[in-house]
């Protein structure tokens, strides 16, 4: 069994107060990171009553709490100064943060549609851009995409388009950062049993599970321990990849 360590490595998660994004800050924290727990102050409160109680839970020992929008450019590059100043700089960054916002395209409305695009696409666009400017030589940067922006599914024209878009950002990254030894991948989740699967429809979830080889709904630690693998110093050069973590589903 490989584990994997990341002493003095400081790592950003975005969207982590839950789901996805607190398996994976979790599991740095106990692969010995520094962890800065990252979320959207939501006006209902929620997002930060989740990242307090996941700091509070020990799980991510003393993590650095941020709040920042990240469709909001000066909101993301303060957030990556305060990293900065607090922490010394960066080394992982993990971007995770997004929505879904599922209709038809002939019943989606431009708000919908901009919702997700701003979110999942230019935040990730955001994050980079200021991110790789605390970032330390040698880092890591790991984009959670997701299986639709590889194939597509009905009712995603927005959520399939962000998603194919940070696929290819990560692409040109691996490029443009690789000078710097930083690398660039992305992780293409299947289904993940995370409060986001609530808002797909039961009989489509019963079509989905019919379609993954492996049988089952995937896990947020299956997810984490993917990320991992990609941030370790095992994997300095494999960069611009997409991971499908599907049970075999693409």
């Amino acid at each position: 069994m490989i584990t994997y360590r990341f002493p003095n490595k400081v790592v950003l998660v975005t969207g982590s107060s839950r789901g996805i994004g607190a398996g994976v800050l979790t599991a740095f924290a106990r692969a010995g990171a520094t962890c800065v727990l990252h979320y959207w102050d939501d006006p209902a409160g929620e997002n930060r009553r989740d990242a307090e109680e996941l700091a509070a839970s020990g799980a991510a020992p003393r993590p650095l709490l941020v709040a920042a929008d990240v469709r909001d450019a000066a909101q993301v590059e303060a957030l990556m100064k305060q990293v900065k100043e607090t922490c010394g700089g960066l080394d992982v960054l993990v971007n995770n943060a997004g929505i879904i916002r599922d209709r038809t395209l002939r019943k989606m409305t431009l708000d919908e549609w901009h919702a997700v695009i701003q979110t999942n696409l230019d935040g990730v666009f955001h994050c980079c851009k200021y991110g790789t400017e605390v970032m330390r030589d040698g880092g890591r940067i790991v984009n959670i995409a997701s299986v639709a922006g590889l194939v597509g599914f009905h009712g995603q024209t927005n959520y399939a388009a962000a998603k194919a878009g940070v696929i290819g950002l990560t692409r040109v990254l691996a490029k443009e950062l690789a000078r710097r030894q930083i690398t660039a991948n992305a992780i293409a989740p299947g289904m993940i049993q995370t409060a986001m699967m609530g808002e797909v429809k039961p009989e489509m979830l019963a079509e989905y599970i019919k379609a993954i080889p492996a049988g089952r709904f995937g896990t947020t630690d299956d997810i984490a321990n993917a990320v991992l693998f990609l941030a370790s110093e095992e994997t300095n050069y494999v960069t611009g990849q997409v991971l499908p973590v599907t049970g075999g589903w693409v």
